[in-house]
């Protein structure tokens, strides 16, 4: 029996729930939501090709590196750092990913509730029969200016994320994402063929498909890095905390791997069906922000046969999809509390919680609710800090700390242990030492 069985932090009672909670951890906002809008502020298909290639050479190696640090560990983020080089500053590179995790958990909360605040819509007739790129716009305006609406929206994401994180691993999260998320591939796949097929949408996928390198600059690199890191959850402690649960005998190669294979599959169907639709039948324009998921789905979900339960499906499972994501961010500092602070699981849980949805405001009353916060657009700094830069600098500080401090002969053997014919290590090995460090510095050099 492994340290995980000892320990009593729990761990994942098979290899597919493992998967489809890492996964899941961004699949919703970091995906239907996010992506579409940062492939429409950033040149389009340009940006694309580029995401797709830091997901395979950058994003893979660092995500095996964070799998591997946590499970040799057995540690929260900070604790992890600290186990292998006591009493250093390295672990403060374990609290920034904690701090990371906690801020985009306050603004992924937000678009949780959105989510719900959407089912509400469809299943109460707003959406009912076609409606228009102006008519889908001014519902998400008046939605993001009703602010007691919203913040209620915002309470009721963070009160179920705290419910089930209370709950632990088996009994909260696995039971949620093993049955939920398969859904919501299935659908995403539906709505990806049906906006595919609507006249017009040739020009959305020439947008999307057809690289224009005029675009391509040092800004839409570093997004594309950061999405990366962003939808495969990289640098805010949550792989980490995930792998500290997983077993030794557990082939980390093929975690890794189906993690990225499902989460960057679901990034690109969600641009197969907003892209479409957006030039087919919407006026919105492709850098419309933060509202363009929710802009645009209403607008193909009225002209589907059966839109409406098709609507009320899809928005329901959003608002799971999302949930998994609170999850697992919320995990990370609660996992840190339980290890290195001793609190309960539950009294970690509400105390972070409550904490989550007081940072939380800002960004949920930056969408109109509120003028001043609208007007400093406090959410976009936040998810450009938090959600880019933050997590590429951390990605480099775990490429440095395997490569050159904890020793990458270490991390590979601990690899070994569930994946003894791991025969591409020397690529891993040159892409952690030597090409994922290159590329970030460059990218933080001439964008700084």
């Amino acid at each position: 029996m492994d340290n995980l069985e000892t320990n009593h932090r729990g761990v994942w009672s098979s290899k597919i729930a493992f998967v489809l909670a890492a996964a899941g951890s961004a699949i919703g906002p970091g995906n239907i939501w996010r992506f579409p809008m940062v492939v429409g502020n950033n040149g389009g298909a340009v940006f694309v090709l580029v995401y797709v290639l830091a997901v395979v050479l950058i994003g893979f190696p660092v995500m095996l590196a964070e799998f591997s640090l946590g499970r040799y560990a057995q540690r929260n983020p900070v604790g992890a750092f600290e186990r292998i080089k006591p009493k250093s500053p390295w672990k403060l590179n374990g609290y920034l990913g904690i701090i990371s995790a906690f801020f985009i958990l306050s603004y992924v909360c937000m678009i949780a509730g959105w989510a719900a605040g959407y089912f509400i819509k469809v299943v109460s007739g707003v959406f009912k029969g076609e409606i228009t790129s102006q008519f889908a716009e001014k519902v998400f305006r008046d939605f993001n200016s009703d602010t007691t609406q919203i913040l209620l929206l915002l309470l009721f994401s963070v009160a179920i994320t705290v419910y089930i994180v209370s709950k632990g691993i088996k009994g909260g999260i696995e039971r949620w994402v093993k049955v939920l998320m398969p859904f919501l591939f299935i659908l995403l796949i539906v709505l990806a063929v049906y906006a595919t097929t609507l006249p017009g949408a040739g020009k959305g996928l020439s947008f999307y498909l057809k690289p224009d390198f005029s675009k391509l600059s040092g800004k839409v690199i570093l997004f594309a890095l950061g999405q990366a890191f962003f939808s495969l959850s990289l640098g805010m402690g949550i792989m980490i905390t995930y792998g500290s649960y997983v077993r030794k005998s557990e082939n980390l190669i093929s975690l890794s791997g189906w993690v990225c294979l499902s989460d960057t599959f679901i990034a690109l169907l969600a641009g197969f069906i907003i892209f479409p639709t957006l030039f087919a039948i919407s006026g919105t324009s492709p850098a419309s922000g933060p509202g363009l998921a929710f802009q645009v789905f209403p607008l193909i979900l009225s002209r589907i046969p059966g839109g409406f339960i098709f609507g009320a499906f899809f928005f329901i499972l959003l608002f799971v999809a999302a949930i998994t994501s609170t999850i697992s961010l919320l995990e990370v500092p609660v996992s840190f509390a339980i290890d290195e602070l001793k609190w309960s699981r539950k009294k970690a849980t509400y105390v972070i919680g409550f904490l989550a949805f007081i940072f939380g405001i800002p960004s949920s009353l930056s969408s109109g609710g509120m003028r001043f916060f609208t007007k400093i657009d406090f959410f976009g700094k936040v998810d450009f800090f938090f959600g880019n830069a933050s997590l590429v600098i951390n990605a480099l500080i775990i490429c440095i700390f395997l490569g050159y401090v904890w020793g990458l002969k270490k991390a590979v053997q601990e690899v070994k242990s569930g994946a003894p014919r791991f025969k591409l290590h020397p690529l891993w090995v040159f892409s952690l030492k030597f090409l994922s460090p290159v590329v970030i510095i460059f990218i933080l050099y001439f964008l700084f």
